[in-house]
């Protein structure tokens, strides 16, 4: 497939967005298990202040006509609040958004200051369809923004993108089509399906095959559409990348970080990364040090809306 196949790819796939997409259903008060915060409280001992700033809902959205499940974490106090949408890793019931997840990204950032949004894609916790694994799922994520229009504590006109593994590659497609992120921060990020089939084999028929419309016909072009460090070029020059990486990474290698930094270095793309040593794919070595680089980097972009430095050589 071309890249500019890839792009036919995309507007496709955008038109079937349609006006009841993002309708949000039902936004129901979720509390999450005195269970879950007791077995977490060891790895993140702030968990019971986290949990007291913020409100969590589980919601239920349209996208593509069907229902879909998420969760969201709002923060106590007076809002509105910038907006961040979070893009889970894992499929299907890999990687799902649990209490775990619910407590260590969404209610962890809302504590920050933002209303956290993220979607369990569709077919998982009881939603409609079947995830694709980049394919119309991608809708699942947009589809968020005009659900965030409907909520009162959240300030549209300031919305980051964050997602870790598979979720890094649903984020990295959210920006091939839309220009409504002021900044994405991708943790353990795939961007590169080819990449991640030589590292890890048992992909191509454990997942992709699975869940791919149309794989075994046509692998390589739908492979190439879900590698986006392949076309970096097309992906919104106004939306700075935090790339988050380890090189203890078993899951997706700190090779695919490094190849999609070279990708949008060479294309003009702002983008920071922090590489770091022996990290695994959770970062569990450095939990307060990839926290603190997210913040930062959602204050300095998403929060404050700040322009990036000139990416023209310069100097004396």
């Amino acid at each position: 497939m071309t890249r500019s196949l890839v792009l036919s790819f995309l507007i496709v796939s955008a038109s079937h967005l349609t006006a009841q997409d993002g309708k949000l259903v039902e936004r129901t008060p979720y509390t999450v298990a005195d269970s879950s915060i007791a077995k977490w409280r060891s790895r993140m001992p702030e968990i019971d202040t986290i949990l007291d700033g913020v409100r969590i809902s589980r919601i239920t959205y349209l996208s593509d006509g069907l229902k879909v499940k998420g969760y969201m974490a709002v923060p106590t106090g007076k809002g509105p609040f910038p907006s961040v949408v979070f893009c889970r890793g894992g499929n299907r019931h890999i990687g799902p958004l649990d209490d775990g997840a619910i407590m260590r990204y969404l209610a962890n950032v809302a504590s920050w200051g933002y209303v956290v949004v993220g979607t369990a894609y569709r077919g998982n916790d009881g939603g409609e369809g079947k995830e694709e694994f980049g394919g119309s799922d991608v809708n699942d994520v947009l589809n968020l923004l005009p659900l965030l229009e409907e909520v009162p504590e959240a300030d549209t006109s300031r919305i980051g993108i964050f997602g870790g593994s598979r979720g890094g590659m649903m984020a990295y497609l959210a920006l091939a089509r839309t220009t409504r992120f002021k900044a994405a921060v991708i943790r353990s990020g795939l961007s590169d399906s080819f990449m991640a089939l030589a590292d890890r084999p048992a992909l191509e028929q454990n997942v992709y095959a699975q869940l791919i419309p149309g794989f075994t016909a046509n692998r390589d072009s739908l492979l190439l559409t879900r590698s986006p460090g392949r076309w970096a070029e097309r992906l919104c020059k106004t939306t700075p990348i935090l790339i988050q990486a380890g090189t203890g990474d078993n899951r997706v290698k700190a090779d695919q970080a490094i190849a999609m930094a070279q990708a949008l270095y060479a294309c003009n793309h702002p983008f920071r990364m922090l590489m770091l040593e022996g990290a695994d794919h959770y970062f569990t070595e450095y939990r307060d040090e990839v926290d603190h680089a997210t913040r930062l980097f959602l204050d300095t972009y998403v929060r404050d809306g700040k322009p990036w430095p000139s990416l023209v050589p310069h100097g004396e």
